[in-house]
């Protein structure tokens, strides 16, 4: 009894009503990738808009190229250019662009309860991953200090009042050498006590230049 269930909507060819129904199908699933990808994100802008497009654009491709190898070549050629064009980013992005395109890819052949079945379950377990790796209290600060200071024990003492956790994420020489860029990521023992530390940290290096913010998934490296 479930064999109909998970098998395509398209026979032999396209009807309109079924055409429309998908397509219905996968705008709302893009919808909904769009709305969970915000909650867990906090972020907007074009990522909302792509997301709820591109199971509709997926499903699209599918059907013209089902069945012509030339324009599947073609289309493939098409896809691989847009890898470069496309800023790096997290691996949630990735994994949300991915769903989008699996949905898409599976109202395109027609496999509708695929679809849904894919994109709820991937929405639920984003949903947990998203609630459970939330920490209000983390930071990632970035500080410069001279040359000659040794940074290696330089904010331990700090860390350790105020913090719950700490390291050091990434060093580097500014200034053709004379400073150093420092990147810790810590958690805070006290939010309200924020700006404690960072007057405490502006002590130890000579009231250069402190960035403190909250931690970019997937991009360690590139804070602020």
């Amino acid at each position: 009894m479930l064999d109909g269930i998970f098998a395509s909507l398209y026979t032999t060819s396209v009807t309109a009503p079924v055409f429309l129904a998908v397509c219905l199908l996968s705008v709302a699933l893009g919808l909904g990738i769009a709305l969970v990808y915000r909650k867990i994100s906090g972020e907007g802008g074009t990522m909302i808009s792509a997301l709820t497009v591109l199971p509709f654009l997926v499903q699209l491709v599918i059907l013209l190229v089902n069945g012509n190898l030339g324009a599947g070549v073609a289309v493939a050629g098409a896809f691989s250019l847009v890898r470069f064009r496309s800023a790096p980013g997290s691996a949630r992005d990735i994994m949300a662009i991915f769903l989008a395109m699996t949905v898409g890819l599976c109202c395109g052949m027609g496999y509708c309860t695929l679809a849904v079945l894919a994109a709820v379950v991937t929405c639920i377990l984003l949903l947990l991953q998203g609630r459970q790796a939330a920490d209000a209290d983390a930071r990632d600060i970035r500080v410069t200090i001279p040359e000659n200071l040794d940074y290696n024990d330089l904010f331990s003492d700090l860390f350790a009042e105020h913090t719950t956790a700490s390291r050091l994420l990434r060093v580097k020489t500014v200034n053709m050498g004379s400073l150093y860029s420092l990147h810790y990521r810590v958690t805070l023992k006290d939010a309200g006590k924020e700006k404690e530390l960072l007057d405490a940290m502006r002590c130890r290096n000579g009231n250069l230049e402190i960035a403190c913010g909250i931690p970019a998934e997937g991009r360690q490296g590139d804070m602020l």
